[in-house]
């Protein structure tokens, strides 16, 4: 082999490796998005659960019984969401279950939620949102993990 052919296979190595090493950091910084996304979105919405919270335990205070059972299910909605942000965050191989029981959890509350502040703006109406939000991300995140395979042990 030549000094050309030599330069012309080590060159076509190095675009290979480069494009390949390309291809795989292309996928994990997807995957980090992913997660960082998801992550993001659960302890925002434990937040705003919280905050929900609070302003049905105003509504419940000031007589409004109707809003005990919103307040009730977002205590525990917000409580779900911070544990699936933090399993997330730390790359958990059980994430698939917390991120499941997230999405359905942001689902039942939203059910019981947004009937009481249809048409209303302001902080429920942002709660409403961060709920569908944290939702949408839980279930992509299932959904980018293959869905939820139960253990066979």
């Amino acid at each position: 082999m030549d000094r050309r052919e030599m330069l012309g296979v080590l060159g076509a190595t190095a675009a290979g490796l480069t494009a390949v090493g390309g291809s795989a950091a292309e996928a994990q910084h997807h995957a980090d998005d992913i997660h960082e996304k998801c992550a993001e979105a659960c302890v925002t919405c434990a937040k705003a659960c919280n905050q929900g919270f609070h302003h049905c335990y105003k509504m419940v205070t000031e007589g409004h019984k109707e809003h005990a059972k919103s307040m009730h299910i977002l205590a525990d909605c917000g409580d779900i969401c911070a544990t699936a942000g933090k399993l997330v965050a730390r790359m958990s191989p059980l994430m698939v279950h917390t991120c499941g029981a997230c999405g359905d959890s942001c689902d039942d509350t939203l059910k019981v939620v947004e009937p009481l502040h249809q048409g209303h703006t302001g902080e429920m109406h942002a709660v409403i949102e961060t709920l569908k939000k944290c939702r949408d991300s839980c279930r992509e995140m299932v959904k980018a993990m293959g869905g939820h395979k139960p253990s066979t042990g």
